[in-house]
């Protein structure tokens, strides 16, 4: 079996993907201002098959407040608007046609509270995410360094860059925590 060898890059890479999930999961969030990636988790019952509201309908912003969604197919609309309606964010559709208007309700304070608890745990998961991979670097390293691969001084010298680039994801990580937390509580 080949020894593994290290490559700091795909640390980043996998770090940088940690970080990308948690701005994907945070975009999900509702704010009070509609946005198209709020209804990205909602999934539709198309066809025999759980599809995502993307692959059904065209999502777009019209107003700051207000999200209009096109079904491509005149019978699908019904069940668009069911999962729509089944879904846990306290939307109520209005369907006209073959478009369905969502209004975005203003948040009361309890519940901007609520939605930055659970954007501070999203942040600790990709917080998480981000060590693990500097786990399994480290790892690498000291497994490297045991066999006689790399050098002590090779191996203190990388985990030192390893340390480094997991500070930095980590402070994206709070940065982006900080964006969404005051856009959540932004009235």
């Amino acid at each position: 079996m080949a020894t593994p060898s290290f490559d700091l890059n795909d640390l980043k890479r996998r770090m940088q993907g940690a970080l990308n999930s948690l701005k994907h999961d945070l975009g999900s969030l509702r704010t009070g201002r509609a946005s198209p990636s709020l209804l990205d988790p909602i999934q539709v019952d198309a066809y025999g098959a759980a599809m995502s509201m993307a692959q059904v309908a065209t999502i777009s912003v019209p107003e700051p407040r207000l999200l209009s969604v096109s079904v491509w197919d005149r019978g699908m609309v019904a069940a668009v608007e069911k999962a729509i309606r089944e879904s846990d964010l306290g939307l109520n559709p209005m369907t006209e046609g073959q478009t369905i208007r969502l209004r975005i309700p203003e948040m009361n304070e309890q519940r901007r509270k609520e939605m930055v608890k659970v954007a501070h745990k999203y942040a600790e998961e990709a917080r998480v995410a981000v060590r693990h991979v500097r786990r399994d670097g480290l790892d690498l390293l000291k497994k490297l360094e045991k066999e006689g691969a790399i050098s002590q001084d090779d191996e203190k010298r990388q985990a030192d860059q390893v340390q480094k680039a997991t500070d930095q994801h980590i402070a994206e990580v709070d940065q982006t925590l900080v964006a969404k937390e005051k856009e959540i509580m932004q009235v």
